[in-house]
């Protein structure tokens, strides 16, 4: 991790010595209501106007908070896309119901609709232009991150956000701290791009791009297809980062060009006029751009690579678990990491031919119909059928725990997926692994772990070690000293130009949303105010109530706020009259849910390394230190003292709180704020 001093000073050195990254401008462009000359950067709280907003079979529950809003009119209908993608399997009357209003509504408000069997919404995304270079893309589900694989900065929102951004056009973002990862060489034969992203989350496994904002760069990024583009932006999600974008380079623009000119699948929003734009319009990250951290990958040193079982932070070579001779029941090629053309075409080659094992059951999905059709005319799905593989409709499906052949009790299950955690694809007493489309196929024949080589009975290679680094920026000779800042900033009338209070340290990382707000409240509706207080945080510290008071700043360790999405995690915490929470890193669930109801965080990973000098290893779990925060937010400085008066121990700059968000903290949260919009 950084050391205090290097990370508190990180946001001075940005703004005083540094261009913008690639992240930064393209935030900058679809960025609204700016200061006249403003340039955004990592930390700067901002209102976005997404080019494209997408949901899927959520779409339902986003259109129930949309108008309970008492919006009546979508802001822009062009903006927004409906797909139907993970429950398709489900022919219950129940869903059936859902799935017609959704489509009802779509129609009702003119919306881009695309019903059950067309495909997963994120393919779709690409494949009609939704998601395109330069763009910045969001949906209200984790894995926009993949739109990073054609250069269009996308990011997951959650469905207040959705509502916002259906009834207002906007919603807000803050930048994350950007992480630049250095893909250096050039992969083996046999080795890719799941390889690349398998590998990445099993080395770099300390949460050391979580809620970070990943650009790909080096010579080795033109050596990877489109596809595997895609493969590695989707499971960034997985790694732990909110986007992963890659460079809008040659080959890149050929993948388009080839489209318009040779496929052909032109669309309104691919055609030669868009696609010609690339080349003549380019944007790149200034050449002394700001990053948080520089990791590096050599891409030649790769071998097939497998994760878990049951997580992505384990990884290990497919040479390692060959010899153990793992036997598996289930194969997966399916979902919106692995099932392009490239993917099936790839797996077909290795069955084509062959049957699979005696015991085995593999299940292919294509990622839209298109895909299939694509796959049908090359004779790659047929390939996969005679091989007995089990077709499933182009959507979500056990990806997600959802439908046909999900893993049993015992059950091992290798997947071409981007998550193997435990339970998701079925019982949580089976195992689950990630690979490439490749490996999957290979030992689906083989009834085990295995390379496509040992079907042929061919000596399959070897792993070496892999090469990669790691390397925190700015270094301490590079960084300026936040006391240095000058007023950038402004406060509109109702917002306090400053935050303060005194902290109380919950010396924990992972403080889960259970913890915060107990689960067995969460469906109750009628809970008072009164009653979220008393049993805010109970679950982390039952002496939670007696020691903290109103006016308290919680100060707490790294991913506070992870765990499942509900919302009074942050309404809790402002019922017990707390206006401001700070941690080493927060879920990304967690700060959107909290600004979305006016629940003020900062991240400051050097205070909580200080305040655990100085207090940690304590007995108790909550504990008053005696130290006071305060957030100047006009000159967006925290700094912290001893005693409300005393000696200053801590200093830093921190993103800009522009006054758009400051709208949305003085009307009470996004909802109060949308209504106030419309």
């Amino acid at each position: 991790m950084l050391s205090a001093r290097r990370f508190a000073r990180s946001f001075s050195t940005a703004r005083s010595l540094y261009a913008q990254n690639l992240t930064e401008k393209l935030v900058q462009r679809y960025a609204v209501n700016l200061p006249e000359g403003k340039e955004l950067r990592s930390g700067d709280y901002v209102s976005i106007r997404p080019s494209h907003c997408m949901s899927h079979d959520n779409s339902w529950p986003v259109a129930l908070k949309f108008m309970g809003l008492g919006a009546t009119k979508i802001h822009d209908n062009r903006q927004v896309v409906m797909t139907l993608d993970h429950d398709v399997q489900n022919k219950s009357e129940k869903n059936l119901e859902k799935y017609r209003n959704i489509e009802n509504f779509a129609k009702k408000h003119d919306v881009d609709f695309y019903p059950a069997g067309r495909g997963i919404g994120h393919q779709i995304m690409v494949e009609e232009g939704y998601a395109f270079p330069y763009n910045l893309t969001v949906a209200s589900d984790s894995h926009s991150n993949m739109y990073g694989g054609v250069g269009c900065l996308g990011t997951p929102i959650v469905r207040t956000d959705a509502a916002a951004i259906w009834a207002t056009g906007m919603t807000w973002w803050q930048i994350p701290p950007v992480a630049k990862v250095e893909l250096k060489g050039r992969l083996p034969a046999g080795v890719s791009g799941k390889d690349v992203i398998v590998a990445l989350c099993g080395v770099f496994n300390k949460d050391e791009v979580l809620n970070h904002a990943i650009e790909f760069v080096g010579d080795g990024v033109k050596h990877l297809s489109v596809d595997e583009r895609l493969t590695i932006a989707n499971m960034t999600t997985e790694w732990g980062a909110l986007s992963g974008l890659f460079p809008v380079d040659e080959t890149l623009v050929d993948w388009y060009k080839k489209r318009v000119e040779v496929l052909p699948q032109p669309h309104p929003r691919v055609n030669e006029t868009t696609v010609g734009a690339l080349s003549t319009n380019v944007v790149t990250a200034d050449s002394t751009a700001q990053y948080a951290k520089h990791l590096v990958l050599d891409l030649s040193t790769l071998s097939p690579y497998v994760s878990g079982p049951n997580s992505v932070k384990v990884s290990n070579s497919l040479a390692t678990l060959s010899e153990q001779n793992i036997k598996i029941h289930k194969a997966y090629l399916v979902s919106c990491t692995n099932s392009r053309l490239s993917d099936i075409e790839a797996a077909a080659k290795v069955v084509k031919g062959r049957k699979i094992a005696d015991g085995v059951e593999f299940y292919v999905a294509a990622a839209s119909s298109n895909v299939q059709k694509d796959a049908e005319k090359t004779g790659a799905w047929q390939a996969l059928l005679d091989a007995g593989a089990k077709p499933l409709p182009a959507g979500c499906g056990p990806c997600i725990g959802l439908g046909t052949g999900l893993l049993k009790d015992g059950e091992v299950g290798i997947s071409a997926t981007n998550r193997n955690f435990k339970g998701r694809m079925g019982s949580p007493k089976a195992l689950a692994y990630l690979a490439s489309p490749e490996v999957v196929a290979a030992s689906a024949v083989l009834g085990k772990m295995g390379f496509p080589e040992e079907i042929v009975g061919e000596k399959p290679p070897s792993a070496s070690g892999i090469s990669y680094s790691i390397e925190e920026l700015p270094t301490e000779e590079a960084a300026a000293d936040a006391s240095s800042s000058t007023s950038s900033g402004s406060v509109k009338e109702g917002f306090p130009a400053v935050i303060e209070g005194e902290l109380v340290l919950c010396d924990a990382d992972n403080v889960n949303t259970d913890a915060i707000y107990p689960g067995k409240y969460t469906y109750q509706d009628d809970v008072p105010r009164e009653k979220m207080a008393e049993v805010c945080m109970e679950n982390y510290d039952t002496e939670f109530g007696k020691k903290t008071k109103a006016g308290d700043i919680v100060i707490s360790g790294f991913n506070f706020g992870t765990g499942s999405s509900r919302e009074q995690a942050a309404t809790a915490i402002l019922a017990r009259d707390m206006k401001l929470v700070i941690a080493g890193s927060f879920g990304n669930i967690f700060s959107r849910n909290s600004i979305n109801n006016a629940l003020l965080t900062l991240e400051s990973p050097g205070l909580i390394k200080l305040l655990r000098e100085r207090y940690g290893s304590g007995s108790e779990l909550t504990q008053r230190t005696g130290w006071f925060a305060k957030w100047d937010v006009l000159n967006s400085t925290l700094t912290v003292t001893e005693g409300k008066d005393g000696k200053e121990v801590f200093r830093q700059k921190v993103g800009e709180l522009g006054e758009s968000m400051q709208e949305i903290i003085i009307a009470g949260g996004l909802e109060k704020w949308v209504q106030s919009r419309i």
